[in-house]
C-alpha cells in the first residue's frame, strides 16, 4: 500500500481512480499535482471459453472501493479533505444490468473479448455493408460532408461494443426480457460504477467513453440511430451523457498534433486533432478526447492489444522473473539472433485490422537464448508502435508537435530508445508513468476549482525522461538505422504468417 504519510488537516485533496485492465489504482493528490497516498488491487480476468474474456462485477466493484478507502488511509487524511472524485476506467468493456436492483445479468465482457469475430466478419463482408459503403460514396461525392465519407468506409471491429452487445442479446434470455420490461441498463465499467456510486439515480456516460463504443456519432456528438438500428441495438438501454474526461489530460496534451502513447496492457496511440474527428482508412478511431462544457477535442486513436500481455506471459514462461531485468537482458545481445515475436494475443488491429491472427514465435534456433526471446518480444512492441505512428503520419497529416508516453510498459529503455530510433522522434517519459489517474484528477479538479487553468497544469508536470533517436544518419528523418531494415523486414514477414490463422477451413 507504500508508506504512511501524514497530511495537514486543514489542506484539500482530490482523489483519482483508474479502473485498468490488471489493476485498480487510487492515487490522492495534492495542489502540486504530488501523490500523497496510494493503493491498489489486482484485477481478475475470466477466460471461460477460447477467446472469451471477463472481469466479475462483485470483485471489481469491491476493488474499487478498497483501494479508494487504502489511498485515503495511506494518506493519513480523512475523506472530508477529499474535494473531488475522478475516475479513469479502460473502455469498451460493457456489462448490462437490472435497472431496478443494479444486478448485473453477466460478467464483464472485455475490450480483449474475441467471441464476436465471427459476426464481426460476416457483417464486414456482407451486401449489407457493400450497399451502404456505395450509397454513402456517392452521397459524399455530391455534398463533400467528411461524416458521410466516414460513413462510406466504416468497419466493425471486436474491440468496440457493438457485436458484442449482439452477441449478449442473442445468447442471454435474461437480458432480452429486461429490455421488453423497459428494465435493462447498458455500460462500460465508468457507467456502472457511476450507477453503484449514485445508488441507482444516475445512469449515465462520458463522451469519450461513449465515443469508443462503435455505437456513437462522433460528428453528431450523439448515440447512432442508424447504426443501432442495422444491428438491432434498443437506444433506450444506452446511457446519458455527462461532460467530463481525463483522456490525454494526465500529459497536457491540449494541442493539435500533440500525440501520447500509453503502454501498459495494450498501446494506445492517440494524436489531438482539434475540433474536428478523423476520417480513417486504416482503422484509426475518432475519439471525442474531452469534451468540457461547450469545448470539444477529438483524437485519433490507434491501438496494439498485447504489448503488456505479451511481456507477462515471456515473465510466466520463466524467460525473466522480474520486468525491470528486461531492458538489460535485450541490452546484452546484439541482435535477436533472427527470433521474431508477433505480440497478437488478441488479433491485430490498425492497420491490419485482423482478429483471427495468431500470437508467434519465428526463427527459433538451437543458439536462440532466453536474451534474444525477450529482445524480440520488447522488439514487437517498438515494432508495433512504428506501424501505428506511420498511419497516424500517413493519415492525418498533422504536424506532430511532441511525443509523450505513459503506462507501465514505457518505463522499459529498451522499448523507448528503440521507439525514439524508429520515429526519428523524440519522446518524453514522466517520471509518474499512470498518467490516466493524473489526468482524471486534473479535470475533477478543474471542474471543481481546485486548479483553476491548464495553463496551471502544464507547470505541475513533473521532470521527464528523454529518449533521443540515434539514427545512423544525422537527420533522423524517421526512417529506421540500417541495421533495423533487415530485421523490420523479416518481422513483417511473419506479421504475414501470422495472419487469418484462426480462419475456419
Amino acid at each position: 500500500m507504500g508508506s504512511h504519510r501524514n497530511g495537514f488537516k486543514k489542506e484539500s485533496y482530490i482523489l483519482s481512480v483508474d479502473v485498468g485492465t490488471t489493476s485498480i489504482r487510487c492515487h490522492v493528490y495534492d495542489k502540486e499535482a504530488k501523490i500523497r497516498g496510494s493503493c491498489s488491487t489486482k484485477v481478475v480476468l475470466l477466460y471461460p471459453e477460447v477467446g472469451h474474456v471477463e472481469m466479475d462485477p462483485d470483485d471489481l466493484w469491491k476493488g474499487f472501493i478498497s483501494v479508494v478507502k487504502g489511498a485515503v488511509q495511506d494518506a493519513g487524511i480523512q475523506m472530508h479533505q477529499v474535494e473531488a472524485l475522478g475516475i479513469s476506467t479502460q473502455r469498451g468493456t460493457f456489462t448490462t444490468w437490472d435497472r431496478r436492483t443494479g444486478v448485473p445479468f453477466h460478467n464483464f465482457i472485455s475490450w480483449q473479448d474475441q467471441r464476436a469475430a465471427d459476426l464481426v466478419k460476416s457483417w464486414n463482408r456482407s451486401c449489407t455493408m457493400k450497399a451502404i459503403h456505395g450509397a454513402m460514396k456517392v452521397l459524399y461525392f455530391v455534398t463533400r460532408q467528411k461524416r458521410l465519407l466516414a460513413a462510406s468506409l466504416v468497419v466493425f471491429s471486436t474491440q468496440h461494443v457493438t457485436f458484442r452487445l449482439v452477441w449478449v442479446l442473442t445468447h442471454y434470455t435474461q437480458v432480452h426480457e429486461a429490455i421488453d420490461e423497459g428494465n435493462c441498463c447498458f455500460g462500460t465499467i465508468d457507467s456502472w460504477l457511476l450507477f453503484k456510486l449514485t445508488k441507482g439515480h444516475l445512469h449515465a456516460t462520458d463522451y469519450s467513453n461513449a465515443s469508443s463504443t462503435g455505437i456513437f456519432d462522433s460528428y453528431q456528438m450523439c448515440w447512432s440511430g442508424f447504426l443501432s438500428s442495422l444491428v438491432s441495438l434498443p437506444l433506450s438501454i444506452f446511457p446519458k451523457m455527462a461532460d467530463q474526461q481525463a483522456a490525454m489530460f494526465g500529459e497536457c496534451c491540449f494541442d493539435v498534433g500533440d500525440v501520447k502513447i500509453t503502454m501498459g496492457t495494450g498501446t494506445f496511440m492517440d494524436i489531438n486533432t482539434g475540433s474536428k474527428p478523423h476520417t480513417s482508412v486504416a482503422g484509426l478511431y475518432p475519439l471525442v478526447g474531452w469534451k468540457i462544457g461547450s469545448e470539444v477535442v477529438y483524437l485519433a486513436e490507434g491501438n496494439a492489444a498485447d504489448t503488456g500481455t505479451a511481456i507477462k506471459w515471456a515473465q510466466k514462461l520463466e524467460l525473466f522473473s522480474d520486468v525491470r531485468e528486461t531492458s538489460a537482458m535485450a541490452y546484452s545481445v546484439s541482435d535477436s539472433d533472427g527470433v521474431c515475436f508477433v505480440p497478437s494475443f488478441s488479433g491485430l488491429q490498425a492497420p491490419l485490422n485482423d482478429p483471427k491472427a495468431c500470437a508467434s514465435l519465428m526463427g527459433l534456433k538451437p543458439s536462440t537464448t532466453k536474451s534474444h526471446l525477450v529482445r524480440a518480444i520488447l522488439e514487437s512492441v517498438a515494432f508495433r508502435n512504428k506501424q501505428l505512428y506511420e498511419t497516424m503520419l500517413r493519415e492525418t497529416r498533422i504536424p506532430i508537435t511532441k511525443i509523450r508516453v505513459d503506462g507501465g510498459v514505457s518505463s522499459n529503455d529498451f522499448v523507448m530508445q528503440l521507439t525514439s530510433d524508429l520515429f526519428g522522434k523524440k519522446i518524453s517519459r514522466p517520471q509518474h508513468h499512470e498518467m490516466s489517474c493524473l489526468g482524471a484528477a486534473f479535470v475533477a479538479g478543474l471542474e471543481v476549482g481546485f486548479w483553476r487553468t491548464r495553463e496551471e497544469l502544464k507547470k505541475l508536470q513533473s521532470a521527464d525522461d528523454e529518449f533521443s533517436p540515434q539514427c545512423a544518419d544525422k537527420e533522423c528523418t524517421g526512417s529506421p538505422n540500417g541495421e533495423y531494415v533487415p530485421i523490420l523486414q523479416s518481422w513483417e514477414r511473419a506479421l504475414r504468417r501470422s495472419m487469418n490463422w484462426y480462419n475456419k477451413p
